[in-house]
């Protein structure tokens, strides 16, 4: 199975109240798994960041044969690709479980899109803000076993 994932995060200030949105799709573009989660106090990198973790996290589960990741972030776009260095230490750690994170996967590209193509994802990440969203069973947030809790920094 082939999976489209769009995701965004969202800062109103920077740093600032955040929020982050995930969506993914089938192959046929039927929406499988929406997600949004209030952060609390971060910058908007940071994040983008717990975004496609948190959607990387969800993506899983479903075991995609080949998984698309779009993001409007081309900062992330490009720490990913190795083609930026990550200096912010803060950044880095996310980067790191972000880069374990794809690791699992069998094929994924991950592409930047413009806002207009996100929107999607932007809603979910102003939904969470605006309503201070914390999912009750937020199997997307919760650190492994060992994992350190980055969710929050």
């Amino acid at each position: 199975m082939n999976l489209k994932m769009f995701t965004d995060g969202a800062a109103r200030g920077n740093p600032g109240e955040a929020g982050i949105g995930a969506i993914l799709y089938d192959d046929k573009g039927t929406v499988l798994e929406e997600y949004c989660r209030y952060l609390g106090c971060a910058t908007n990198n940071a994040a983008e960041y717990q975004a496609l973790i948190a959607g990387l996290t969800i993506a899983k589960k479903h075991n995609p044969e080949f998984l698309e990741i779009y993001m409007d972030s081309e900062l992330l776009v490009h720490q990913l690709s190795g083609k930026y260095r990550v200096k912010n230490e803060h950044l880095a750690a996310f980067h790191a479980v972000a880069k374990g994170l794809l690791s699992g996967f069998r094929k994924v590209r991950i592409a930047h899109v413009p806002r207009e193509k996100n929107k999607e994802a932007d809603r979910l990440a102003n939904k969470a803000i605006d309503h201070k969203v914390v999912p009750a069973d937020d199997a997307a947030n919760k650190p492994s076993p060992g994992q350190l809790d980055l969710f929050f920094l």
